[in-house]
């Protein structure tokens, strides 16, 4: 990671919390709900490819829930690798290591899937030249992470109870990337045939709480460098729940949360993949494949 990139996220926090989700007293498994629909939307795509890949990674591996996924066939050896030692598979494959600095050699795996944590990286164009650079020539790169239109409820309701209530507006909830911007990185990272497309997933809560119990024990709190240690005070925190259930309760009085997610899929270049015509090269004019006559100007 360049030293100038600005530090939006707070990695250690992040591991920290990740680290508690998944403790004794953290119920990881009883919030990891989307990472687990996630998973298997990954597993999907992976099995349309007739491929078998030798040596795979795991990024955000989130206690191994892709191994559940994953037709055994497709990956001979799969790792995993997270930010917390407790969310790693204890079968001698799971390693701890940062996103942003990946311990691996160059053109040393055959595919690497990012089920969770690219939404934290503070450099996420350095990070997918660094997984670009880890795969074999022809390696396959898949990933999911939230996009722009995730929490945002969450983040209006925030931001309208602080300001009736304190004479400043704080940051909560994250910022997400837009979908084009995703494809744009993809192609800036060196990744041939770049696709990004996204699949919104709306979830019912019985209560706004409810929703942030669940964004806690995922370990999804707060991990903005420019937060405000003190806790949210009560007060604001029930006129957000209240905001927030006015925008999105149901008539069975569910609270509706959309998770934006965006799939993400590149190859690392390869000689033997379909290329562009080079300019000049086509044998047939745009004018006559669309019926019309031709003018010179």
């Amino acid at each position: 990671m360049a030293d100038n990139v600005p530090q939006i996220f707070d990695r250690q926090r992040l591991a920290r919390n990740r680290a508690r989700a998944a403790g004794p007293k953290g119920g990881f498994g009883a919030h990891d709900f989307l990472l687990r629909h996630i998973a298997n939307e990954l597993g999907d795509r992976l099995a349309g490819i007739a491929r078998k890949f030798s040596h795979g990674l795991c990024l955000g591996s989130s206690g191994g829930v892709l191994n559940a996924a994953l037709d055994a066939a497709h990956i001979d050896t799969l790792y995993h690798a997270d930010l917390s030692a407790t969310l790693v598979p204890e079968d001698g494959r799971g390693l701890v290591c940062d996103e942003e600095r990946l311990p691996f050699a160059e053109a040393s795996l055959d595919v690497v899937v990012a089920l969770w944590g690219l939404h934290h990286v503070n450099d996420l164009p350095g990070t997918l030249i660094q997984i670009r650079q880890i795969l074999k020539p022809d390696g396959l790169f898949l990933a999911a992470l939230p996009g722009g239109r995730t929490l945002d409820s969450l983040r209006h309701a925030l931001v309208a109870a602080e300001t009736e209530l304190l004479p400043g507006v704080r940051p909560h909830v994250h910022p997400f990337p837009d979908l084009a911007d995703l494809g744009a990185l993809l192609q800036r990272a060196g990744f041939a045939l770049p696709v990004a497309d996204a699949l919104p997933i709306e979830v019912y809560f019985p209560t706004p709480i409810d929703l942030l119990n669940d964004l806690q024990g995922m370990g999804e709190s707060n991990v903005l460098t420019a937060r405000v240690a003190a806790t949210l005070r009560r007060d604001v925190l029930m006129r957000a729940c209240e905001i927030y259930a006015d925008l999105e309760r149901r008539e069975d009085g569910k609270c509706r949360a959309v998770f934006d997610m965006c799939y993400l899929a590149g190859w690392a270049p390869h000689e033997s993949q379909q290329q562009p015509l080079k300019p000049g090269s086509a044998k047939a004019s745009l004018a006559a494949a669309l019926g019309t006559v031709e003018r010179k100007l």
